[in-house]
Formats: C-alpha cells, structure tokens, sequence
C-alpha cells in the first residue's frame, strides 16, 4: 500500500479502486470508491426525501417546500414531453434519476472527494501530493455506474413502448412510412423508409452509449480539470505558500462551472430518456 497522501489530486484515475481489497468479507475487492460514494449519495437523498415528506404540513417548511416545488416543476415539465398517459408511469423512474444524478454529480465538488487518498508522499502534513488511489471519488466519474443507469433507461424505455404499442407496433414505428401514407406513393416510398428504419435502429443501439459516455465523460474531464487547476501553482514553482495560495483561488470558477455542468448533465439525461419513451409511444395518447 502506497502512503496515505492527504491534500490534492492531480486527477482522478480512468479506474475505481477497491476501498479494502483485503477485508475479511466477502467480495471486498468489488467494493470500490464509486460504490461507497454512491451508496452515500443514495443515503442521503433517503434522508433528505423522508425529512421533507415525513410530516406533510399545510404550510410547507422550508424542506418540504424545496422538495414540493423540486418535484411539482419535475412533472410539469415531463408531462409536457411523453403526455398524462405515460407521466403516470415512468415519472417515479425520471425524478429519481434526476435527483440521484445531480446530488452524485455535485458529491464530487466536496471538498476530500477525489483528493484524499494513496499515492506517493512528498513528505511533511502540507505537502501537496499526487493522490493515484482515492478514498472517495465522484460515482458519475465512474463508466460502471453511467453504464449501468444507461442500461437500465434503456430496457425501461423498451417495455414501456412495447406495452403501450406492442412489439408490431414498435418495429411499424422503425420501419413503416410515416405521415399515414397508402396506395402508390407509399408503396414506392417503402424501400425509403426501409433504409431510414435501418439509420434509426442503428441510432437506438448506440443509445447506450451515447448516455453512458456523455454523462461520465463531462463529470470525469470536469474532476480532472479541477485536479489540474488545485495543483497548477506546484507545477509552476510558487514554493508551499505560493501552491496553497493558489489552490484556493484558481479552481473558484471551474467549481462554480463545474456546479452547473453537474446539474445540466443530471438533466440531461432524464431529459433524453424521456424523449425517447415520448417518441415510441407518443401516437397512442389519442386512445387513453
């Protein structure tokens, strides 16, 4: 084990690191930062949700207030996208989505996340030290976890069309001609939408990735970037005064970019995943 180095990261490494490899408990060596990271976020969300609907009062408190009007403008604006029919069912998946993401994206902004960990010592408690393994690390900087939350959006976003068209319906939506065209016209525009409900089936197979990689890589590149600007005065040769001086006021505006890129990418992806649900089953609002 390499030592405990206790100030900043350059960057946050490609892989998550096991927390304990060699705990006496099982699979400890799947146990990484990200996990643990996660698991606090999850936690926190449970206790800020419970506390904010525990004790539901006419006149809101401050908690409950944030939670209600957070929840009310989520649905609104979801409703607006994939109809009443469909909010009713995928609106407990997209908020919780949202909320999950955002709180994980900003978790890596605190202070410690990312920066304390292993790595080589430079000696002396102020040292700045590059940090190769960390305690915590950011779990939307994590593929497993983007990946994961992708693959789930996209099995969701399959049964939900396919109840609400059926698996015909689904493929007619790929591959059949659109605007209601029959008779001649149809027929010889048929080899057309062929070859479009190909582009678009190759379109939804890259899906997966395409939320996955969008949501890690902004959140990734973002903790790297901060790592850079924390320890831009070592790499220029300010001496320990000059480098702690440094560290706190360079990375001011990429923390406050940063803090906005985490909420635009939470609601991005619950923005993308619920377009995709609006766009297969969209044509059957007319019949509910």
């Amino acid at each position: 084990m390499m030592p405990f180095s206790h100030i900043l990261a350059a960057s946050v490494p490609l892989n998550a690191e096991p927390v304990w490899a060699d705990a006496p408990v099982p699979f400890a060596e799947y146990i990484t930062n990200s996990i643990v990271t996660t698991f606090i976020v999850i936690l926190f969300v449970l206790w800020f949700a419970r506390g904010a609907t525990r004790h539901m009062q006419m006149v809101p408190g401050q908690r409950q207030n944030l939670f209600e009007a957070l929840i009310e403008g989520l649905y609104v604006m979801l409703e607006g996208i994939v109809g009443k029919h469909m909010i009713k069912k995928t609106f407990g998946f997209f908020a919780s989505v949202f909320i999950f993401l955002i709180f994980s994206n900003w978790f890596g902004l605190i202070p410690g996340v990312g920066s304390i960990g292993w790595g080589p010592s430079t000696g002396g408690f102020m040292s700045v030290s590059v940090v190769e393994e960390p305690l915590l690390r950011p779990g939307s900087a994590d593929l497993n976890l983007t990946l994961g939350l992708a693959a789930v959006s996209m099995v969701l976003w399959f049964i939900w069309s396919v109840r609400e068209v059926g698996f015909v319906g689904l493929i007619q939506h790929i591959f059949a001609p659109k605007g209601g065209m029959t008779g001649v016209l149809g027929a010889v525009l048929v080899p057309v939408f062929l070859v479009v409900g190909l582009f678009e089936l190759i379109s939804i197979s890259t899906r997966l990735l395409s939320l996955s990689l969008r949501l890690f890589g902004n959140i990734y590149a973002g903790e790297n970037i901060l790592g850079m600007m924390i320890t831009i005065g070592r790499e220029f040769g300010l001496g320990p005064v000059g480098s702690a001086i440094a560290s706190v006021i360079i990375p001011i505006p990429f923390y406050v970019l940063e803090f906005g890129v985490g909420a635009l990418q939470a609601f991005v992806f619950m923005l993308l995943c619920a377009v995709y649900v609006q766009l297969t089953t969209t044509h059957e609002e007319g019949s509910h």
